[in-house]
């Protein structure tokens, strides 16, 4: 292995010095260089009266000439400017032109024209930018005294002699006033620059702590988090999603397009169709929430829900979108046990319900086995059992999802009129008023039974939840080959979350759960799996503490 030589390495140290910009050098070589022109021009003068003009080496003026600059080079070179005031370095300027003055005295009878030398220390001091105002008048006053001092010296004076200089004095005050000014202009760029660099160096520390914060978070989600651009490319993705993915991949395919991803519907085998992918909508644009979908295949395969929200630009224009995956498995296992629960103790249910009531009716069938008294207490019994079959059916219904329905043509304002009448016992004990619109004949194709139920809940439900009295109404009307009933309230009210929770199986709100209200908080489901068996929508609209207002829509 070869050492580069001591010559290669000062070779490179002078290379250095003159591939760095001149404020990234220390002072002291920053001096140095600001004299070194001044330096080389004087080794050039010399050198010219040496060779042409050698008996200008015996004036002791130019002698004086070049000792001082030799003087000024060395302590340019040897004094540590760094520790001394910062401004000291300004005094070679202005001992140059004083030697500048002895070089223009001494060479007379040889090399003119060495005075234009002081334009050197003029722009020197100039461009320091330091004392800008004293810079200016020392480049009019030191060329000033280089040719007038001379004049007094001799004493011949008349306003000729010292008029005729002048113009080499107002020049260098020119030269001084514009390098003054350049540099005055390059000293506030280079100060807006630093605190334009300052700026960006901070909004940097500030957007790196945010970026390490905001990794540090997506890492630490238990959701999967993918953000993708217009384009569909993925443009930020944490460990929970990048665990997500891999599951998803096919098996020998690391990498798979969105399209080979093993994603399935919610019967867990039926490919999703690449259009409903969540990645996919997200793309295109679609905000949704809740999509459940099932990833990957056999006993690791696990259920996700995915919402996505797209991202704008400043114009507007859409730029992306974010899509959460969250693993809910464990939920709709939970879920799906607990409906195998209601479905299993429900048909138990049922064979001895039948049982009881197919004994009740043969006792009440017997005119001579019972008084009357009896007979009231049976028909209790029977209105009971008959009431916990119903319930039973409607709970193996919505287990299975499917209400069967028998549409026949229905006076649906009759069905109104039954229910209110049925149901204002009830309201008259509870301090409520129950009204009614309704035209004299709305007719409707629907199954009367299950309307009947539909509107007896909705009616019960709203004189159960006004426990403080208020006032109830039930409407009908048909519009647009549509029937529409609306059951409205002035009692308890629903708040939003209550709200989106309220066609829930088995939910109650929290106000109701803690009184004496009774449910199990299957009125609702039903009611609904009604509605939409007919094609119909059942929504509402409420709010705490002003009342609940629900309105059916069905085909007419």
């Amino acid at each position: 292995m070869t050492h580069p030589s001591p010559w290669d390495m000062s070779e490179k140290k002078k290379l250095l010095v003159f591939e760095r910009s001149f404020h990234e050098h220390s002072l002291r070589i920053r001096v140095v260089l600001s004299q070194l022109p001044l330096s080389v021009c004087v080794c050039i003068s010399a050198i010219l009266v040496w060779l042409y003009f050698p008996a200008t080496l015996d004036n002791e003026l130019f002698v004086i000439y070049l000792l001082s600059q030799t003087i000024l080079l060395a302590l340019c070179v040897l004094l540590p400017w760094d520790r001394l005031p910062y401004a000291s370095f300004l005094s070679i300027p202005i001992l140059d032109m004083v030697s500048i003055g002895f070089a223009r005295e001494g060479s007379v009878d040889s090399i003119t024209g060495l005075s234009v030398l002081v334009v050197l220390p003029v722009i020197w001091l100039c461009a320091s930018g330091l004392y800008p105002r004293l810079a200016i008048f020392m480049s009019f006053l030191g060329p000033l005294g280089i040719v007038w001092v001379p004049l007094f010296v001799r004493g011949a004076l008349t306003e000729q002699d010292i008029t005729k200089p002048l113009l080499f004095p107002i020049l260098m005050l020119g030269i001084g006033i514009s390098v003054s000014v350049l540099t005055l202009s390059v000293v506030r760029q280079q100060r807006a620059l630093k605190e334009k660099d300052a700026a960006l160096k901070k909004a940097l520390d500030v957007s790196t702590t945010q970026e390490r914060l905001l990794n540090t978070v997506m890492e630490a989600l238990p959701l999967g988090v993918v953000a993708v651009d217009s384009d569909g490319q993925d443009i930020l993705m944490n460990r929970r999603q990048r665990q997500t993915h891999a599951l998803a991949a096919p098996p020998g395919n690391p990498n798979p397009a969105e399209a080979e991803l093993l994603i399935f519907d919610r019967d867990r085998t039926s490919p999703l169709a690449a259009d409903r992918r969540p990645v996919r909508r997200a793309v295109l644009g679609e905000r949704f929430t809740d999509q459940l979908i099932w990833i990957g295949t056999a006993k690791d395969q696990r259920a996700f829900t995915a919402s996505a929200r797209p991202m704008t630009d400043d114009g507007g224009k859409f730029a992306g979108s974010v899509v959460v995956f969250s693993d809910v498995t464990d939920l709709v296992n939970a879920l799906a046990a607990k409906d195998d629960f209601v479905a299993n103790v429900s048909h138990e249910f049922r064979t001895p319900l039948t049982s009881i009531l197919g004994y009740v009716e043969l006792i009440l069938d017997d005119p001579h086995g019972l008084d009357a008294a009896a007979k009231a207490q049976l028909n209790i019994v029977r209105r009971n059992a008959e009431r916990l079959l119903t319930l039973v059916s409607d709970l193996l219904s919505v287990r299975s999802g499917h209400i069967v329905i028998q549409p026949h043509a229905v006076d649906v304002a009759e069905l109104v009129r039954g229910s209110v009448t049925s149901a204002e016992p009830r309201a008259a004990k509870a301090g409520i008023r129950l009204s009614m619109d309704v035209p004299e004949a709305l007719e409707a194709h629907v199954d009367s039974s299950r309307m009947a139920q539909v509107l007896d809940n909705l009616v019960s439900n709203a004189i159960k939840y006004s426990p403080d009295g208020g006032d109830v109404e039930v409407a009908a009307w048909e519009d647009s080959n549509f029937v529409f009933c609306r059951v409205s309230d002035t009692g308890m009210g629903m708040t939003d979350d209550e709200q989106a929770e309220a066609f829930t199986k088995f939910f109650r709100a929290g106000g109701v759960r803690n009184s004496t209200i009774p449910g199990v908080g299957l009125g609702l489901p039903i009611s609904k799996a009604i509605v939409e068996a007919h094609g119909g929508t059942i929504t509402l609209d409420s709010q705490p503490g002003r009342g609940t207002t629900f309105t059916v829509k069905v085909p007419a």
